[in-house]
């Protein structure tokens, strides 16, 4: 939305992403991946959550190149996912 030349970002803006890692990262990465669900599982972690945009993706992207991690897959999900993820976070309290 533009208002006087400034671009403004409502808060439900961008794509949930789901980005598969291999290695089990421990919870000391959360700091690192901030906003994003960590699951690991079978030697892999699975970072999932919004991404508000392209510079978003790949200043994420670059933690990963960064910390020496292997990335296996990027994948942006159905706008249905944008709810589930949402709803998980409400029940786990952590939506503001």
């Amino acid at each position: 939305m533009d208002s006087g030349g400034k671009q403004m970002m409502h808060k439900d803006t961008g794509t949930v992403y789901r980005i598969v890692v291999r290695s089990e990262l421990s919870d000391r990465y959360a700091v690192a991946f901030e906003g994003m669900e960590m699951e690991t599982k079978h030697g892999c972690t699975v970072l999932t959550g919004r991404i508000i945009d392209q510079p978003h993706l790949h200043g994420i992207l670059g933690r990963i190149n960064g910390l020496g991690l292997q990335l296996l897959s990027v994948q942006a999900l159905p706008e249905d996912a944008h709810r589930s993820v949402r709803e998980k976070r409400v029940l786990k309290g952590t939506e503001l």
